[in-house]
């Protein structure tokens, strides 16, 4: 006869638990975990721990608990140095796959459960991921970014045989123009394993021909898209800095605006009618470039546009945080010595000090929301009954301190789905 699999059973106990959900801190509390799942959380005084089955504990006291990290906006293509242009053009994609793995451990280990790949190679890393080859965070990839020609995905100064994903092994792209060539497009990176689709409806910084304002993509063509991702239960990520980018975007149903330059007061009452509208900027990004990337050997136009939006972004940013709308945290890092996975908490520091965000905002920017952003919010992002227990235990306090996220020996232990992945000097005990 057969017997059942019994569930692993983790508690964690005596840390103070920041849920994502916005609620006061509890101090004192108890998480207990059973397999993948919380399946109870308060505090220690009333959560009734199962006595009979075999646990572990964890000893989270003088830590504080919190949900898993999200970045809604990164990319996994493995850049080795800041000069992108050459190495588009001289290193093959393969070592950028092979580099792509270092990065997805460095977000683990910095506690980052959860990462949204908006065009790179993660289709394939969470595949490895699954099957035991590597470790990392949970990913949902775009695999390919939808591009018009000469939009801001055509690399232009390339032959387009080589920027267009179908013809060529070395590009991210593809390339459509018209309602049918977008239905086609979109019809392939859902073959590819795409879990979302990813289309640039505006211009943009690190593209060389077109302006951050550019609007790209029909209202039409927006709306097919939109339309081939909803038959399989799937959403639209839009690459979206413009404001007429942004109002077609939001019309045609695209589920998260990224970047988010140039939002009017009309693009914010559209979104707060629409209310699943997700804002996602990029900040970090932005902040580096304008700070060391002409140092690092970024393109002059590159440093020049991203030094031209900057303060228009964050005072837009804390315009959107304003009015109430969902914003989550993202840094569109890429893996290069300038924008380094595992370093992606500088995100949240950039919102409170120059967007306004309050603390509390923040980690949920980087949590609660990030979690919307990837339509896994009935799943992750907050710790409550029946989520996946993707926790973290942080050795400080962020709500007093938000760098203390981007010391990765701060961050004591990473779990995901119940599974202890990470683990510097915490106290288990089993019985």
């Amino acid at each position: 006869m057969d017997k059942k699999t019994e569930k692993k059973i983790v508690v964690v106990k005596g840390g103070n638990l920041i849920d994502g959900t916005g609620a006061k801190p509890l101090k004192n509390s108890a998480i207990v975990i059973e397999g993948a799942r919380i399946t109870a959380v308060g505090k220690e005084s009333d959560v009734v721990i199962p006595k009979k089955a075999k646990k572990t504990e964890i000893d989270a006291s003088g830590k504080t608990v919190m949900p898993g990290l999200i970045d809604s906006h990164l990319h996994l293509i493995g850049l080795k140095t800041d000069r992108f242009l050459e190495e588009e053009i001289v290193r093959p994609f393969q070592l950028s796959l092979i580099k792509s793995v270092y990065d997805t451990i460095d977000l683990l280990e910095a506690g980052f459960t959860t990462v949204k790949d908006c065009g790179g190679f993660g289709i394939y890393l969470k595949r490895a991921i699954a099957e035991g080859t590597t470790r990392g965070p949970r990913i949902l990839s775009a695999g390919y970014v939808l591009s018009q020609t000469a939009g801001h995905g055509d690399a232009h100064y390339l032959p387009v045989e080589w920027v267009d994903a179908r013809v060529s092994k070395r590009g991210m792209s593809l390339l459509c123009d018209g309602v049918p060539e977008c239905i086609k497009a979109a019809r392939h990176a859902l073959r590819e394993g795409a879990d979302f689709i990813k289309v640039c409806t505006s211009g943009g910084v690190m593209s060389m021909v077109d302006r951050p304002e550019h609007t790209q993509f029909t209202l039409e063509e927006i709306k097919a898209i939109v339309e081939e991702a909803r038959h399989v239960g799937k959403f639209v990520t839009a690459h979206c800095q413009g404001t007429e980018a942004m109002k077609n975007s939001i019309i045609a149903g695209v589920k998260t605006i990224d970047h988010a330059f140039y939002p009017d007061d009309e693009v914010i009452e559209m979104a707060k009618k629409k209310k699943d509208v997700v804002f996602v900027p990029t900040l970090s990004i932005n902040w580096r470039i304008i700070s060391e990337g002409e140092k690092a050997g970024y393109p002059p136009w590159a440093v020049a546009k991203g030094k031209e939006v900057w303060e228009i972004t964050i005072k837009n940013i804390a315009k959107l945080y304003k009015a109430g709308l969902t914003i989550a945290s993202a840094t569109d890092f890429c893996g290069s010595p300038l924008l380094k996975m595992g370093t992606n908490a500088m995100e949240l520091e950039l919102l409170i000090k120059h967007c306004g965000f309050k603390p509390m905002d923040a980690l949920i920017a980087a949590t609660q929301n990030g979690s919307k952003a990837c339509g896994l919010d009935k799943q992750i992002g907050t710790i409550e009954k029946g989520k996946l227990a993707d926790v973290i235990l942080v050795d400080g306090d962020p709500l007093k301190d938000i760098k203390v996220l981007q010391n990765r020996n701060k961050i004591k232990m990473v779990m995901k789905e119940g599974k202890i992945e990470v683990k510097r000097g915490v106290k288990l005990s089993s019985s």
